[in-house]
């Protein structure tokens, strides 16, 4: 059996190849389709990519070619993507909520010939920008329904055709596809990551091999899995989490992936899986952690008395055991019977009672909801990286977790702060940059060194500490600075709170603009007997409001530093949205764009004569078209606090 040096020299393709020997009829996917589970062995997971590989080459993919996939997580995804990749072609995921326009740019950007989408709505996007994309040569998809009178035109293509065409070339030639997986090296460029953001038009980050399996060994080699263990597919594929599991973790652990029936059903089917392994964006945490206020607050009051106890008393546990201090007798016996008698059947009804380890990245968890899942016996860990080094660079080790920071570097990584405390990393999974985009590329990459953006630093534990993004930091009119970032996971503690923008630069105060949770308020509204018909209306109840104040004001009292408090806030008539450009892909503020399309409101915050305010609310829907309704949002001062 090689050791992780020598696989670190395998390509993906040859990766696979190398599962099939070791493993080749143990369960590598699995996927639910119309109620039921149909599992792929790792043999039948290559045979799936080889006929997939050789029907791209006969629709003339070569080394270099790009193809873009579109979509929902399902097995064909790796299909295309791991054939492509075996023919030296450059596959590339795109988020499937992104609208028609934007494909059309990253379609033209990547140089895609050739797109790969699951499903007829997708397929009717590339129909919308089809003159946009002379380009793209073929769209293959792999849901047919809808779709008989698009097989008219031979510009589409059903993924069972491709298998034929790749099987009968394999018929011919039995050793071509291999032949072509030999011909792979590890540092060839095989997929575009697509950038979060932020500022703009995605960048795609050019992976090679090597950086996904790199992290998919390193990760393992820090915080062991299990072969038999399971993970549930729900991430967006086009997300660098995704991938970092599909191509890297799990070809190097051989655990089994899980793809949900559809996106609405992912939590039901964590239930049914009861996944051993878990990653998600902070936003996955902060919805199961609503769940479970939910649940809590429909069981009898006998038990909601017993589980707030509880929960309090496993905080109290939490805290011991992250700081390594020994833990009174009497907390430990009440922490464990907490735990096992009373937690244990509230987190088997979310699905994670077999869960051992759980990580989060993408933005950063508040320290409360972090400390909260570890007092309900979750093995959350905090990670931190970012598209550019395959989404983990540092984490957590087991015995040393602490809420406010994200541990220690990967083996094989390192880490330094620059001058102006920028966070700096080096590591073989670090990206070969940004495609077309040299001058970017030489600015982020310079010195070997991934320059993060972020701010940060090392503590006296050998600790990463992450405060902000650089550009976020921001400094009150008398100079104290604050991270914005810090405080929006204080507020979002709240399970009354979904979203929060902070506000405060260069101002006299700090101000925010907050989205209340739909579910948790709507329940809390519901049972005090408050109707309401739309969102905007519940959100601008007088009842709803002084429950927000309530929690600000909770929040301010607890403040570090009087300059960290909430002086101003409003309650926005609307959630902020991807689709309306407010959020990423992966839910961080696009902060630039929000103080712009909200400047009217923000400026109201700082203008204490304003106490109402007339506005029109615009809403983007999935499908491009828009509408406004005018409404009144009321903006709130905060009493001191002593």
């Amino acid at each position: 059996m090689e050791n992780s040096d020598q696989l670190t020299d395998f390509t993906i393709p040859q990766l696979l190849r190398w599962r099939v020997k070791e493993t080749g009829d143990k369960i590598a996917l699995r996927e639910k389709d119309f109620g039921f589970w149909n599992s792929y062995t790792w043999k039948e997971y290559y045979n799936y990519v080889r006929k997939t590989a050789l029907g791209l080459e006969v629709l003339g993919i070569q080394k270099g070619d790009k193809v873009a996939l579109i979509g929902d997580n399902i097995p064909e995804m790796l299909f295309v993507a791991i054939g492509t990749q075996s023919l030296g072609g450059i596959s590339a995921a795109i988020y499937q909520t992104t609208l028609p326009d934007e494909i059309a740019q990253l379609l033209e950007y990547m140089d895609v010939t050739h797109v790969f989408c699951d499903d007829q709505e997708q397929v009717d996007k590339i129909i919308e920008i089809k003159e946009r994309v002379p380009k793209v040569k073929k769209v293959i998809f792999e849901d047919p329904r809808g779709m008989r009178e698009y097989m008219k035109d031979d510009w589409f293509m059903p993924i069972e055709a491709l298998y034929e065409l790749g099987e009968k070339v394999h018929k011919e030639n039995p050793d071509r596809f291999e032949n072509h997986v030999d011909q792979g090296e590890a540092d060839d460029i095989c997929h575009f990551c697509l950038t979060s953001g932020t500022t703009g038009l995605s960048k795609g980050a050019m992976m090679t091999h090597r950086n996904y399996i790199n992290m998919g060994l390193q990760l393992s080699n820090t915080d062991p899995l299990e072969p038999t263990d399971e993970y549930l597919s729900f991430l967006p594929f086009a997300w660098i989490g995704e991938q970092m599991n599909s191509f890297g973790v799990a070809m190097a652990t051989g655990i089994t992936i899980n793809f949900p029936e559809s996106v609405e059903t992912a939590m039901d089917d964590l239930k049914e899986i009861g996944p051993h392994f878990m990653f998600g964006a902070p936003r996955i945490y902060e919805n199961i952690r609503s769940q479970i206020w939910l649940k809590i607050d429909e069981s009898y009051r006998l038990n909601r008395l017993f589980y707030n106890y509880f929960i309090k008393a496993g905080e109290e546990a939490a805290h011991y055991r992250m700081s390594g201090k020994t833990m009174p007798f009497g907390l430990r016996i009440k922490s464990w019977f907490g735990t096992n008698m009373v937690l244990r059947p509230l987190i088997n009804q979310i699905g994670l009672l077999r869960l051992r380890r759980a990580y989060t990245g993408g933005a950063a968890l508040g320290p409360e909801l972090f400390t909260f899942y570890q007092a309900i016996g979750v093995n959350l860990k905090q990670i931190y990286g970012q598209t550019e080094i395959v989404g983990i660079a540092y984490m957590h080790r087991d015995g040393d977790v602490r809420p406010e920071t994200v541990g220690f570097p990967l083996p094989r990584t390192e880490c330094k702060i620059s001058d102006k405390g920028e966070i700096l990393s080096r590591s073989p999974s670090v990206c070969k940059g940004y495609y077309k985009m040299p001058e970017k590329t030489e600015e982020d990459f310079a010195g070997g060194w991934l320059h993060s953006g972020d701010a940060g630093f090392i503590d006296e534990n050998g600790h990463l500490v992450v405060i902000d993004r650089l550009s976020d930091v921001m400094h009150n009119k008398k100079g104290e600075m604050f991270s914005p970032m810090y405080l929006e996971n204080k507020l979002k503690f709240s399970p009354y709170i979904k979203e929060a923008v902070v506000l405060g630069d260069k101002q006299e105060f700090v101000s925010c603009l907050l989205n209340v949770d739909p579910v948790i308020v709507g329940k809390w509204a519901e049972d005090r007997g408050i109707s309401y018909t739309t969102f905007m209306d519940l959100s601008q109840k007088k009842e709803v409001t002084e429950l927000i104040y309530q929690q600000v004001r909770e929040i301010n009292s607890n403040a570090e530093k009087s300059h960290y408090r909430i002086k101003r806030f409003a309650v926005l008539y609307k959630l902020l949205d991807v689709d309306d450009g407010e959020l990423t892909k992966t839910g961080k503020i696009r902060r630039k764009f929000v103080n712009q399309k909200y400047e009217n409101l923000i400026n109201a915050l700082y203008d204490s004569e304003v106490s109402r305010k007339k506005v029109e609310a615009e809403y983007t829907y999935q499908d491009g078209q828009t509408t406004t309704v005018e409404t009144e949002l009321e903006f709130f001062t905060m009493e001191e606090v002593s």
